[in-house]
């Protein structure tokens, strides 16, 4: 199997992550490979995490930079809320 097909599935559903965020107030750049989002508070320009995509044998979840699961790719709402809170505690 190819490469391609993973990635494309990997910046839809960070788009749709992206679009979450950006509705809370944080801004989500979509880094192209490997796809993954840069999310920043606009008034703390220091405050930066890193959000990945992985499929695993349960279906398709959103990471932390550091490994951790944000949640599951099938509510990206609920994974922004998670995020937004993680990053307002910071």
């Amino acid at each position: 199997m190819s490469a391609m097909p993973r990635e494309h599935t990997r910046t839809y559903h960070l788009g749709k992550l992206a679009m979450e965020l950006e509705q809370r107030g944080l801004t989500a750049t979509l880094r192209a490979y490997p796809p993954a989002l840069r999310i920043s508070v606009p008034d703390a320009a220091m405050l930066v995490e890193t959000v990945d995509c992985v499929p695993l044998q349960e279906g398709w979840f959103y990471r932390w930079s550091w490994g951790e699961l944000v949640g599951v790719t099938d509510d990206p709402a609920l994974a922004a809320d998670h995020i937004t809170r993680v990053l307002a505690r910071r």
